[in-house]
């Protein structure tokens, strides 16, 4: 289907059979400047050892420049580089080929985060188990967004109009934040975070969640979803 699918590296399979206490980043890159004509996005998830921030495996699928992640990702393993390497690697850099920030580099970043404690994340298994909880679930995306399809018991509070709604939130209760692809439940999980809220925001966003859990396919092709 025009579609380029690569590995490098561990599994999530492999890494449990090693007995690694690893997580995983999940990031839905352009494959090049998105002002310039042609971008396509590259569905792109990333391992890493949780006690160093070593590079473990990723796994890419996309229509254009996923090899070129794929060998510097597989270059970055075997060297056993960290997070903060990828973050600190100077790439090829022109608009038609890559943004000033490689997808790549934003692994980097997105793990370093984690790993500095700024932000928390949960992923789209646990979900179940937080609903069966009582948990509260904010949707961070538009309600145009929402109303197209939703976490069962989530409220819709959509980024741009958290800081004025803030009060609407139990803040003796953990949250757990989502938007579209994690770019959004980021942003909102830095303005809570802020403002005193224990809050976590869900890795891969609806999209993998749809995708993953709900069986309603891939969003990969839309190069807004964000």
């Amino acid at each position: 289907f025009d579609m380029t699918i690569g590995a490098t590296g561990l599994n999530e399979a492999a890494a449990q059979a090693a007995k690694l206490d690893y997580d995983k980043v999940y990031l839905l890159p352009s494959s090049h400047a998105g002002y310039y004509p042609g971008a396509e996005p590259i569905s792109l998830n990333t391992l890493f050892e949780k006690s160093t921030g070593r590079v473990l495996g990723a796994q890419l699928i996309g229509f254009d420049g996923v090899d070129k992640r794929l060998d510097v990702l597989a270059t970055a393993i075997y060297a056993g580089m960290t997070a903060e390497d990828l973050t600190e690697l100077e790439l090829g850099y022109a608009p038609p080929f890559s943004s000033a920030k490689d997808p790549v580099n934003m692994a980097g970043f997105m793990i370093q985060n984690l790993l500095e404690g700024k932000v928390k994340q949960y992923h789209w298994q646990q979900v179940p188990q937080l609903l069966a909880e009582g948990c509260t679930l904010v949707d961070v995306r538009t309600p145009a967004e929402y109303t197209l399809g939703h976490i069962e018991g989530a409220i819709n509070i959509p980024v741009d109009e958290l800081r004025s709604r803030l009060g609407e939130l139990d803040k003796t209760k953990p949250l757990y934040i989502y938007c579209q692809s994690g770019q959004r439940s980021y942003l909102a999980t830095r303005i809570l975070a802020g403002n005193g809220f224990d809050v976590s925001h869900l890795a891969g966003g609806y999209r993998l969640y749809a995708s993953a859990a709900l069986g309603l396919g891939s969003s990969l092709s839309c190069t807004k979803c964000r």
